[in-house]
């Protein structure tokens, strides 16, 4: 595998990601923002955004285990937007087999492309 993910030591334990992340691979990937297009609530965006990512990675022969790093880029963001979308990581987690555990960032942003759009994700990978 191309990817490891470490928490090291001195470094804060965050349930859903790994603070750190190790690539040996030779094949870089970069997924463009994916939205929901189908619109829905936060939690419902965010779980089509993964489910979103998970597709463009396997059109690459790659899985959510060579991901790097996660850039996601939440509308209007208020830290009470957090539990949907931790609930929309959980629901995409469970159908696509995983558990998001790459570095990730969250940005709160002004807008979108289009007012129905929530959220966006970014990804990085590697394959060896």
């Amino acid at each position: 595998m191309a990817v490891t993910l470490v928490n090291p030591s001195g470094l804060p334990e965050i349930p859903i990601y790994r603070q750190v992340s190790v690539a040996t691979g030779s094949k870089l990937i970069h997924v463009a923002g994916q939205v929901a297009w189908d619109g829905g609530d936060l939690a419902t965006q965010v779980e089509q955004c993964y489910l979103n990512v998970g597709t463009a990675l396997e059109g690459v022969g790659a899985t959510f285990a060579d991901v790097v790093k996660l850039t996601m880029h939440v509308v209007d963001w208020q830290p009470e937007k957090m539990a949907q979308v931790l609930d929309g990581i959980s629901r995409a987690a469970v159908k696509l087999g995983i558990t998001p555990a790459a570095p990730a960032s969250l940005f709160g942003i002004v807008a979108l492309d289009v007012p129905e759009h929530l959220v966006e994700l970014e990804a990085v990978a590697v394959l060896d």
